[in-house]
């Protein structure tokens, strides 16, 4: 399917279990270049009891796992052609990353549940999903995969809603970033971000129970009124995977393995234990930024949930010697999303959608397996 624009629904369920986004976008390739309109977009709250059922899908057996995928599948398609109906909307494709459950590449293991022949049983268009496995095969990482959006839509996009920036960072579950360096991209997970910041909210710390409203700090009030713990920033900072160099990646296993028993065995406030995780956010990403040459004349864009926590933004800031570019509300909010209806439409074009000097696969690949709507 190759052709000029695309009408396309990017589908993104993070590892933070904020909700099912939706973006209905439309890309247009002309002069030997992409340029995007991200249109409408709206995220689908789970309710408690998806939550649930994501947040312990890595305990269930293997035909639980298997009814689940289905299930989720089934509910993705009934919320995403509700979505088609309420705006009523021509669709070319929708591009869905899944949720995802195991993402162990050490193992040649990802896995992003969410059947796709079940969308696409409710859909009249192409539905492309499964974007990682083809790069984990070929001994990659199979992540970060927004790099190739980053590099082709907002480092050289002419209707782009923000200037030409050097470094794009997501703070979602997990903190992730891209910027050119020697002629190429390079792009990596830097540290877990909302993950372990919703997870000291929304539970009793120490407990792992599930506590009251709210669930995430809303603009850091909570974290801003804590107090910073040096003890537990330094643990925060130790653990082998700040010292590795790229491509790496970050998944819930590593959360729950590593980073959760530090939070447990301190000692700290919750509302301390956030202000400190704030910090061990913002010095890992100012480690990363303010290395590169001629930082300080360089732009930063900021999307994700956690660039709605102003003292993160605060603590980023004050760490990082470039300057943060303001971005536009929607592409804050859906950029994943927007991506990841980005890479179904190179998918279609048999284009590459995933960059080896990214991921450390053997070579650039073209990730997903695409379904046909009735």
């Amino acid at each position: 399917m190759n052709k000029d624009v695309y009408k396309a629904i990017g589908v993104m369920s993070g590892t933070s279990l904020d909700g099912l986004d939706l973006a209905f976008c439309e890309f247009r390739f002309e002069n030997g270049r992409w340029d995007y309109q991200l249109k409408i977009a709206e995220t689908i709250e789970y309710t408690d009891d998806w939550k649930n059922r994501l947040k312990h899908a890595v305990n269930l057996s293997g035909l639980e796992l298997a009814l689940l995928h289905s299930d989720y599948g089934h509910f993705s398609g009934q919320q995403i052609q509700q979505f088609i109906n309420k705006h009523n909307l021509t669709v070319d494709l929708v591009s869905v990353h899944g949720h995802t459950i195991f993402h162990q590449p050490e193992k040649r293991l990802t896995l992003q549940i969410g059947d796709g022949a079940a969308m696409a049983s409710y859909l009249s268009c192409l539905v492309v999903t499964q974007f990682r496995n083809t790069d984990v095969a070929l001994g990659g990482q199979g992540a970060p995969l927004v790099p190739i959006g980053d590099e082709l839509l907002f480092r050289s996009s002419g209707t782009c809603s923000i200037p030409t920036v050097d470094f794009c960072l997501n703070l979602g579950g997990i903190a992730n970033i891209s910027f050119p360096e020697n002629g190429q991209t390079t792009a990596f997970d830097i540290c877990v971000c909302n993950m372990a910041l919703n997870y000291l909210v929304s539970c009793s710390h120490g407990e792992g129970e599930a506590g009251l409203a709210p669930t995430y700090d809303k603009d850091g009030d909570f974290a801003a009124s804590g107090t910073l713990n040096p003890t537990l920033l330094a643990q925060l900072n130790t653990p082998d995977f700040f010292k590795k160099h790229p491509p790496k990646s970050l998944g819930f296993e590593w959360f729950e393995e590593t980073f959760l028993p530090l939070l447990k065995a301190s000692e700290c406030s919750v509302n301390d234990a956030l202000n400190t995780v704030c910090e061990h956010i913002a010095e890992q990403i100012s480690t990363v930024v303010n290395a590169q040459p001629d930082a300080a004349t360089k732009k930063m864009m900021v999307t994700g949930g956690g660039a709605k926590n102003r003292f993160l933004m605060s603590r980023i800031k004050h760490h990082c010697l470039c300057e943060i570019e303001e971005s536009n509300p929607l592409v804050i909010d859906f950029k994943e999303a927007l991506i990841f209806a980005f890479l179904g439409v190179l998918r279609l074009r048999e284009e590459t959608n995933c960059l080896a000097t990214v991921t450390g696969a053997t070579r650039d690949n073209v990730g997903g397996c695409v379904y046909f709507g009735g």
